[in-house]
């Protein structure tokens, strides 16, 4: 996943002690313009090194694939935080970075052709703007280490694998479905600033790969329902599904009439531009439902033909290596 490898962000007391504290140390290797030579160089670099480090160890908004673009949209929206205003925030930093390249180069013909005392007075005068500078950009380092601790939190959903979606309204079976047909070894982590949960669970199938995406709090419920937050969410998986497979209920068990069952499945339907399956479970209770596969999670009557139809209907085939 690709947000798990962010680096811790750094406040911009700790970057200004660093830079600083390993100047005095090469200030002290040498003497008289040297000396401040050594020091202008080693702080700036310092600076402007990590300044520039952090930019760069995120992706690319641009590059990334749209799942994870949108699923980053979704996870860090608030009032002042999103994609874009991230985007400003590295922005800033790198500018930060580049001030501090500039401040080194504005100095160093001075210093070195400064008497000793000169030219520690222009070294001093460079550090206060190197501090200056990287103290202006400590709420965008402080922005980004609160965007870098939400997006670490996501479940591994990998858009380069096949996927099903599993969607309907609560108790219809949509859990158990997923747990039953991976074995119970999914993940289940719960989605950032909101209380709601994604389950990640995998199968594989002729040597492929699949995962399937539980989604609770997302598609269980009409659009109005949902927030912000979770409506960008659905969004998001709209890129990741090969198909979605639709449970309903006929027998009205799980709390929800079948009307409005299928009023979110033509919805789903509306939403997903890839096969929507509709699935009627606990069909050893009711059958009364037109529906593209009848089984009983309960029994495990139907379980594993549903699996093979998902797979089948996902049209997924891996690349294959060019051959002569």
């Amino acid at each position: 996943m690709i947000f798990e490898n962010l680096p811790t962000v750094p406040r911009s007391e700790e970057l200004i002690d660093k830079a600083f504290s390993r100047a005095a140390r090469a200030g002290h290797a040498k003497q008289g313009v040297d000396a401040q030579e050594s020091m202008l160089q080693t702080a700036a670099n310092i600076l402007s090194d990590n300044l520039s480090n952090v930019v760069t160890s995120w992706p690319d908004f641009d590059d990334i694939d749209p799942f994870y673009r949108e699923l980053a949209d979704a996870i860090v929206v608030n009032e002042d935080l999103n994609v874009d205003t991230l985007r400003q925030h590295l922005s800033e930093v790198m500018w930060a970075s580049r001030q501090c390249e500039k401040i080194k180069n504005d100095y160093h013909g001075r210093v070195i052709h400064a008497d000793p005392d000169t030219a520690k007075k222009l070294r001093q005068q460079a550090f206060a703007r190197l501090a200056d500078v990287t103290e202006d950009v400590e709420e965008n380092l402080l922005r980004l280490a609160d965007a870098r601790e939400e997006l670490r939190k996501l479940p591994d959903i990998r858009p380069d694998e096949p996927t099903i979606v599993v969607a309907g309204y609560p108790n219809v079976g949509k859990s158990s479905f997923v747990n039953r047909v991976t074995n119970a070894r999914n993940e289940i982590a719960s989605y950032p600033f909101t209380t709601k949960q994604l389950r990640v669970g995998h199968i594989e199938v002729d040597h492929i790969r699949y995962q399937l995406v539980d989604t609770p709090g997302l598609l269980d419920r009409p659009a109005e329902e949902r927030n912000a937050i979770e409506n960008q969410a659905v969004s998001a998986l709209t890129h990741l599904a090969d198909v979605v497979l639709f449970l309903v209920d006929p027998s009205g068990n799980c709390g929800y009439p079948l009307a409005d069952q299928l009023e979110l499945r033509d919805e789903v339907v509306e939403k997903f531009d890839v096969p929507v399956l509709t699935v009627c479970n606990k069909s050893d209770v009711s059958r009364d439902v037109e529906a593209d596969h009848y089984m009983s999670v309960e029994t495990g009557e139907g379980v594993d033909e549903l699996v093979t139809l998902a797979v089948d209907v996902s049209g997924y085939e891996p690349e294959l290596p060019f051959e002569n």
